[in-house]
């Protein structure tokens, strides 16, 4: 992969300095992580762009091990003198840890495989007059619906250089670009985001007119009762429910730790038979990530099939507990927090958003949820609003814009009532995700707006 030196360091470059660091350690192990970022962004509001900022950063952070002591320092400049302080500062922090009876050791050297592409050169070339005219785009669009549009276009350049004392030496360079907006029309919203590692994938006015037909069409909201209703799921919902899973108890660590919703459960179902959920770095459907945070080749982990719990993740300490080998899901830095599934998946089915809505007596169509947080995690227990866009579904039509609404349900009570999923993977976030349709989905509570 060729790519331009102007942009950012060069793997040669990071790989020196993650080896200078490693020289300077003389512990039993070191890790030594080389971050390079350079991001952009983009904001607007009140269909003005106020802002353009861009960034360029460095970070290194030190992972020292002396027996089974573990110590960790991290710092934002990449200078000679500097890197040798923070290689001290981790050996220093180590020699005052007690040990962690759980670490066994640091990961040796796998062959990273080649992955689909994750650098591109038109995310990294991205410009502020580019992204200016994605906003002039937006706002033309919102104008035709007499709407005010906000929001923030961004697009950066990652490389990252992961070295340890046992001869792991990956590199890899990747590029990242969002744009999320919300249209305002009197008292309707709407809300549209899109992800891509090539920006070029991102189609603003396409965007601009989802977001924009949302919010005009839920002018005037009409408050209804809360209670258990049927409910259409944007793609949205579903990466807002996967995300909590993946915090509440798809890592071995909380697994171990006896706080995921998993555990005693391996093996045995705990949701419906249509859903099957897995986590896979190297689908191009999703944001491309050959290595985790220490190194470790990312693997396919299948989470959940057809209801049943199957597997967890793992980094380096979690499958060293269990003498396991990590599933490349480590999140680096000191490594107290556990591996992480970032990269999820949920099984297609083959219905439409339309079709669902054709599908339903009674109902309510969601856009997102908002302000979410966890209220039960053993038992995924969420609570949150809807927002910007939820509408009252009669004999198969979307009637009537409703005030927003708070819920509180299990997420897995959720995915055990999925009476339809949609056809269209789509990339958000941390998931890749269809809509989705669930029945009686818990609310608790309104809203005046």
């Amino acid at each position: 992969m060729t790519i331009d030196n102007k942009n950012l360091f060069g793997k040669e470059r990071l790989q020196e300095l993650a080896e200078k660091a490693l020289r300077v350690s003389d512990v039993d192990q070191t890790q030594v992580s080389i971050q390079v970022a350079k991001s952009s962004l983009t904001r607007f509001a009140s269909s003005i762009i106020h802002q353009n900022v861009s960034e360029t950063n460095g970070a290194i952070g030190v992972r020292a091990i002396i027996g089974k002591k573990i110590g960790y320092a991290e710092s934002n400049s990449l200078e000679g003198e500097d890197i040798k302080n923070t290689v001290k500062k981790a050996v220093e922090f180590a020699q005052h840890q007690q040990d962690n009876p759980d670490f066994r050791s640091l990961p040796s050297p796998k062959p990273i495989p080649n992955s689909p592409q994750t650098y591109f050169e038109s995310t990294a070339a991205s410009t502020p007059e580019a992204r200016a005219a994605s906003v002039e785009d937006i706002v033309k669009t919102a104008s035709k619906y007499r709407a005010e549009a906000a929001g923030s276009f961004s697009a950066a350049v990652y490389e990252q250089a992961i070295a340890n004392s046992l001869g792991i030496n990956a590199y890899n360079a990747k590029t990242s670009a969002e744009l999320t907006m919300v249209m305002t029309a009197d008292t309707g919203f709407g809300y549209s985001n899109r992800i891509a590692q090539d920006i070029s994938e991102i189609n603003a006015a396409e965007a601009a007119e989802e977001a924009a037909k949302i919010a005009a069409d839920s002018r005037s909201p009409i408050a209804i009762e809360p209670g258990e209703y049927d409910v259409v799921l944007t793609h949205y919902c579903t990466e807002d429910m996967l995300r909590f899973l993946s915090w509440l108890g798809f890592s071995a660590l909380a697994l171990q730790e006896g706080r995921s919703f998993m555990t005693g459960k391996l093996g045995e179902k705990i949701c419906g038979e249509n859903i099957t959920i897995w986590d896979d770095g190297l689908d191009p459907r999703g944001m491309v990530c050959p290595f985790d945070g220490e190194g470790v080749p990312k693997q396919k982990v299948d989470l959940i099939v057809n209801g049943v719990a199957k597997a967890v993740v793992y980094d380096s300490l979690t499958a060293g507990k269990e003498g396991k080998e990590s599933t490349g899901h480590g999140t680096g830095g000191t490594g107290t927090h556990g591996p992480f599934a970032w990269n999820m998946f949920m099984k297609p089915g083959n219905t439409t958003l339309d079709d669902m809505i054709a599908s339903t007596e009674r109902g309510l169509l969601v856009t997102r949820f908002n302000y979410t947080n966890v209220v039960h995690p053993m038992l995924t227990i969420f609570t949150g609003m809807t927002r910007d866009g939820t509408f009252l579904i009669e004999n198969g039509r979307v009637t009537k814009p409703v005030k927003n609404l708070r819920f509180t349900q299990s997420i897995l009570e959720a995915l055990s009532n999925v009476e339809m999923i949609g056809k269209d993977l789509i990339k958000q976030g941390m998931a890749t995700v269809p809509a989705i349709k669930v029945k009686n989905f818990r609310f608790t509570g309104t809203t005046e707006f």
